[in-house]
């Protein structure tokens, strides 16, 4: 049976008769639903009735209305409004835009604004290159969607991305302190969002491309790195390729393995798997096999995209045919980036011994991360209520700072490898286990780790570019 879920947490309001074992049989009546009563609060005393506020997790929407309809079937039970807090949470948006200097009076006000701001104007005006410190371009960040691939939910549209952008720029605040806004664009042609972006881009440091479907992403990525000035990151691809990298490398560590000797089979080709093809790859990782929902790709199977085509000829040295539970055999590491339940404990089963699996899909990852765990030697999954959670937010907010600080253009491959080698760092080797290769997105050393080893990179790079003139 799946689990309670925080975020389908509600309150009932509910009416009962004022006896003494009331709240006792509701709590019990809500358990034996299914939910996991969380709190539990008197509202209002009456000679007759009480009204209480019960709070719980549930698995899902069907499950509320399970519950709800549980707990108005008791005798002399009336159930009120019922709230979901993470509705509650998100009303009114969850960002807001707050002035960084005073306006307190009329010198604030000329200063800020007419007429001193003109100089400000005419100084970017004769040097445009001024704007990044001059503005709010130097910490600046626009996370932008064309709605086509919002988390694991498919193409919903530009307005039903904007909260999945709103937590994305809240998370670039709270971790690397870069202020980030959301740009959902309603229109899901490559041309027109590559046009705006540029259009947009003089208020920007940076372009967080996010939850644009493959195979346009791959083409939107690379014009705008093409013809912007400023750095172009595609998170689900290069965030989630740099943390995978990061859990492999200790995850590697823990079995006494080498990235260059393991068999890595990989389910998945769209943005997340062939970003973490070409990060494993330049990492130095030799013998990966690719499959999609037909099985493995080789060299015989005609790809439908440039991308698809270009993973068939860089893996798979063998050209093993197969079904992705076939291939599977005799692997070292499993890594999922695809869809839920392809796999069952028999499959990692006959993985090698002191096998890796790295099962990412959401909400559901491809195997049961309890059945993998009693074959398997490291098991990690992008959920937050098992161990080993690979989730971007340990890369982008700390590749945006450093990015940001040192005024890059572009980010280099070397820097997503730098960035991974923080990440897997932050874990020191005391504390590093099988249930513990990848630190916690709650880590405050993260980021500026992530930070700084991206500044080190971009000031070797300009130190070479210095030498080589």
């Amino acid at each position: 049976m799946a689990s309670t879920s925080v975020g389908y947490s509600i309150t009932l309001r509910v009416e009962a008769p004022a006896t003494t074992n009331a709240s006792g049989e509701l709590v019990g009546v809500i358990s034996g639903a299914g939910a996991l009563v969380t709190a539990l609060d008197l509202v209002e005393s009456r000679d007759q009735k009480v009204v209480l506020d019960i709070s719980c997790n549930a698995i899902d929407s069907a499950h509320v209305d399970r519950i709800r309809d549980a707990v108005g079937a008791v005798a002399g039970v009336k159930v009120g409004h019922v709230s979901d807090t993470t509705f509650l949470i998100h009303l009114g948006g969850k960002l807001e835009v707050n002035p960084k200097v005073p306006l307190r009076h009329r010198d604030d006000l000329s200063r800020a604004y007419t007429p001193g701001v003109a100089r400000i104007c005419l100084a970017i005006a004769e040097q445009p290159e001024v704007a990044r410190n001059l503005t709010i371009k130097k910490n600046t960040v626009a996370v932008v969607t064309d709605g086509s691939a919002v988390l694991g939910l498919g193409n919903l549209g530009a307005a039903a991305a904007l909260p999945v952008m709103e937590g994305k720029a809240a998370l670039f605040k709270h971790f690397g302190n870069v202020d980030a806004w959301p740009v959902c664009l309603d229109t899901q042609d490559p041309d027109k969002i590559v046009e705006i972006v540029k259009a947009i881009a003089p208020v920007y440091g940076g372009i967080n491309l996010e939850d644009i479907a493959a195979p346009r992403c791959f083409a939107i990525e690379r014009r705008l790195r093409d013809e912007l000035d400023i750095p172009v990151f595609h998170d689900d691809q290069h965030g989630t390729a740099i943390v995978v990298l990061a859990a492999l490398m200790n995850a590697l560590l823990i079995v006494n393995k080498k990235l260059a000797d393991v068999r890595i089979v990989l389910s998945g080709v769209g943005a997340a798997g062939s970003a973490i093809i070409r990060l494993l790859q330049l990492e130095g990782a030799r013998n990966l096999i690719a499959c999609d929902r037909h099985g493995a790709l080789t060299r015989a199977r005609t790809a439908s995209d440039p991308v698809r085509a270009w993973i068939g000829e860089q893996t798979n040295p063998d050209n093993i045919a197969g079904t992705l539970a076939e291939v599977l055999g005799g692997a070292d590491v499993f890594i999922g980036v695809s869809a839920s339940n392809l796999l069952v404990g028999d499959d990692i089963a006959r993985m090698a011994d002191d096998a890796i699996v790295f099962a990412l899909a959401n909400p559901d990852p491809e195997v049961d991360p309890i059945e993998a765990g009693k074959h398997a030697a490291v098991v990690a999954t992008g959920r937050s209520d098992f161990p080993n959670q690979i989730n971007n937010v340990l890369a982008f907010p700390g590749v945006f700072r450093g990015l940001l600080d040192c005024g890059a253009r572009d980010i280099p491959d070397e820097m997503l490898v730098a960035a991974a080698r923080a990440i897997a760092s932050a874990v020191a080797p005391e504390a590093l286990n099988a249930g513990y290769v990848i630190p916690s997105v709650f880590d405050q050393a993260v980021a500026p780790a992530v930070a700084a080893a991206v500044r080190k990179v971009a000031n070797e790079r300009a130190l070479t570019e210095t030498r080589g003139r």
